[in-house]
């Protein structure tokens, strides 16, 4: 999945797949992680967010979407 690198201190890059809801985040130490049934309204909230980091916890990790790492 293509991935649009961002200015942040923990995540390198976020890619999107639409048709599937999948968010996937590249984590500045190699880590990828994919993020299932996420909504494209919380993607384009973690692209436009002033902290890439923050927004993920909040509104990723602690909502609860089933995740598996991917490398």
């Amino acid at each position: 999945m293509p991935r649009t690198r961002v200015q942040s201190n923990n995540i390198a890059s976020i890619g999107y797949d639409e048709k599937a809801e999948i968010l996937e985040v590249e984590f500045r130490n190699g880590s990828v992680y994919q993020y299932y049934g996420v909504p494209k309204r919380i993607y384009v909230g973690l692209m436009n967010a002033s902290s890439h980091g923050a927004y993920l916890a909040q509104y990723v990790k602690d909502a609860g979407y089933r995740y598996k790492e991917v490398n």
